[in-house]
């Protein structure tokens, strides 16, 4: 869903748009599976890996758009679209790594961002808060993310097309990885604020 502070709308599960989110969750795994064929000896389904992630795009896009039109917001559609987010970021992370493709360092350094946010929503929890909404930055670094890394799959070559597609993927890799960084350090800004403010209180 994109990024709006609505509230919530509706407590159906089975809405449109959150059977969307779900069939999106699903596509993981395959996506996955997709991407290491060629690792396993298998036949080369990158093809198939690119219309697994560009489906989940379109989905992605459409799924707030439905919930919104359609008055159908809920709270579980607010946990499965970062949560699908995040399962496809860390699934290409693995299979293009893997490839290598993706350089180690870069696989850390989003992997280390990502342990940094489960401990600001470990500490939320602890104080009986709700994570927080996802803001505009998270959707852009994540949006940025989730083109550079069909591009780098598609660098995986030596023709003038690859090399085209890998200058691409990088510079979107480049950005996407600050913004990454950026929108996890605002939501740990805000989570210390909140928890001060608690404490404060007590």
């Amino acid at each position: 869903m994109e990024v709006q502070e609505t509230r919530i709308q509706t407590d159906r599960v089975f809405t449109i748009p959150n059977l969307m989110s779900m069939a999106r969750l699903a596509g993981v795994p395959l996506f996955l599976w997709l991407v290491l064929s060629p690792v396993f000896d298998g036949p080369d389904l990158d093809g198939w890996a690119l219309l697994v992630l560009a489906l989940s795009g379109i989905s992605d896009y459409l799924d707030g758009k439905l919930a919104r039109r359609w008055n159908q917001i809920s709270a579980l559609g607010r946990v499965l679209d970062p949560a699908a987010d995040r399962l496809y970021v860390l699934s290409t992370l693995v299979g293009l790594t893997w490839r290598d493709i993706l350089p180690w360092w870069l696989t850390a350094l989003l992997l280390a961002r990502e342990l940094m946010l489960l401990v600001a929503v470990f500490l939320l929890d602890r104080h009986g808060y709700a994570p927080p909404q996802v803001n505009f930055l998270g959707k852009a670094a994540t949006f940025n993310l989730m083109y550079a890394f069909p591009l780098l799959l598609l660098s995986d070559g030596s023709s003038w097309a690859a090399s085209l597609a890998a200058i691409f993927g990088w510079a979107f890799a480049g950005w996407g990885t600050a913004l990454y960084w950026w929108a996890g350090i605002l939501y740990v800004v805000q989570v210390r604020r909140l928890l001060r403010a608690d404490a404060t209180a007590d």
